[in-house]
């Protein structure tokens, strides 16, 4: 089921239940990435902490931080 069929399903239980219909798919998008984008900016990625929760720090260095540069297939 897509998102358009479920908004249609809720739609008919709210009628049926005598409730507000539900808000359009995606019609919340752009404000959940605006607020998303904005708590990136006031907080940023700290190095001690760790990116998984498991511990690890990730796939290991990249290019950037001078390790194998993964654009060519043999990494030079």
């Amino acid at each position: 089921m897509d998102a358009i069929q479920q908004h249609m399903l809720d739609t008919y239980r709210a009628a049926q239940l005598s409730e507000p219909a539900p808000p359009p798919p995606g019609r919340h998008d752009r404000a959940g990435l605006r607020d998303l984008y904005r708590h990136w900016l006031t907080h940023p990625p700290h190095p001690a902490r760790p990116a998984f929760e498991d511990g690890t720090l990730g796939p290991g260095p990249g290019p950037l931080d001078g390790g194998p540069d993964m654009s060519s297939p043999s990494g030079a």
